[in-house]
């Protein structure tokens, strides 16, 4: 399952989502999305894990939670829409 994880810190890194999502399951990646013109934070990213289970026990957990600082949104991530 893709996990939408918004209102992150623009510090955060990769690997500070990875061991943020590491508690619940089995992280298959996590990215935070970069800006492609200052490479800076654009303040989401995106973590799948192998498990839907530790993925909706990772969505329950963490959507509200504060971490670095932010209140933490975290859902299923849904297609992207055409522009």
């Amino acid at each position: 399952m893709n996990i939408y994880c918004g209102n992150l810190s623009y510090q955060s890194t990769d690997e500070d989502l990875n061991t943020l999502f590491q508690e619940y399951g089995d992280v298959a990646s996590a990215k935070v999305i970069r800006d492609r013109e200052t490479d800076r934070s654009r303040g989401f990213g995106f973590v799948e894990m192998e498990s839907d289970d530790e993925a909706q026990n990772a969505i329950d957990a963490l959507n509200g939670q504060e971490f670095m600082g932010r209140k933490l949104v975290v859902n299923e991530s849904r297609p992207r829409t055409p522009r």
